[in-house]
């Protein structure tokens, strides 16, 4: 029978690849939910869905101005600017394109350590970033072969603006991921799901009531009613508490890993359920971004 330390860390990888494959799965559900309600407003109501879902979880902790702050900027960018870039990289382009994309986070980790944390960067690492970019060209050639954008309708121009603002949505979960570690030891999961969720609302208010203006609730049926409590409770309530209760056991280098739940959610969703194409331009980028991904990640595994 194991014992505790030995099933510990297997608890904490079920969690951070349960938070990942959640992420994906909202990533790639946030297109219809889009198609329906506008964005800020959108962004918005998830934020107050789940502020109101995590009021137990919501204290004012007496915390240092450092870990105040640095609660502000994973909010910010984690919260707040990932929201924005990836419901309308999403509206703009595909499930399947966010999925493949989102696969490139750690190499993009890997090269923020590089430039701002002045870490030194493997050979191996420099392969996985090259083979991201060209998974991303690769991507956005698909749209061009499909007659616009990724899932196949519309200009090539709006397909490159969707692509470039999902890569926008990676370069803030990537600040979100370095600056969630430093907090695990501050805060519990709970606490800082809610207070993170609390500051995005804060945030995302100001543009919310006044998109909402020339914007009908009522307008909103009750399936889309349904994907929208989903989408609030997956992204800022479930997610966040599985990958912060993983994080707590699983050093940052390792945790980039379980990401992979995050693009195979994402294309699956887009595939399945959504009934996007996926062509063979889209099984070479998906794979090109796997393979950085597993080059960034696996590198670091304990050899255990």
């Amino acid at each position: 029978m194991p014992s505790d330390r030995t099933a510990q860390p297997w608890m904490s990888y079920g969690c951070l690849l349960c938070g990942m494959l959640l992420v994906g799965s909202y990533v790639g559900l946030s297109k219809p939910l889009t198609s329906a309600i506008p964005v800020f407003v959108l962004a918005m109501l998830r934020f107050g869905i789940a502020a109101i879902i995590m009021l137990p979880w919501t204290s004012a902790p007496k915390l240092t101005q450092s870990a105040w702050f640095t609660l502000v900027i994973q909010s910010f960018f984690g919260n707040f600017l990932f929201s924005i870039c990836m419901l309308y990289g999403v509206s703009l382009s595909s499930a399947i394109a966010a999925g493949v994309i989102m696969s490139t986070l750690p190499a993009v980790v890997a090269l923020f350590s590089r430039f701002f944390l002045k870490e030194r960067l493997s050979a191996q690492t420099w392969l996985a970033i090259g083979i991201s970019v060209v998974g991303i060209v690769v991507l956005q050639w698909a749209g061009t072969q499909t007659g616009g954008d990724t899932s196949g309708v519309g200009p090539i121009k709006t397909s490159l603006l969707g692509n470039s603002l999902l890569f926008a949505a990676v370069c803030c979960e990537a600040v979100y991921v370095v600056t969630g570690k430093r907090l695990t030891n501050v805060v519990s999961p709970k606490q800082n799901s809610a207070l993170i969720n609390l500051i995005g609302l804060v945030l995302i208010l100001p543009f919310g009531l006044v998109q909402i203006q020339g914007f009908s609730l009522t307008s909103i049926n009750a399936p889309t009613w349904g994907l929208l409590f989903f989408y609030a409770f997956a992204a800022s309530v479930g997610s966040v508490w599985l990958w912060m209760t993983g994080m707590k056991e699983v050093p940052a280098s390792q945790a980039g890993v379980f990401t992979i739940g995050l693009p195979i959610a994402a294309v699956l969703v887009g595939v399945l359920l959504l009934g996007e194409a996926l062509s063979f331009y889209h099984f070479v980028a998906f794979f090109c971004c796997l393979a950085a991904l597993l080059l960034v990640t696996l590198q670091r595994l304990p050899e255990r």
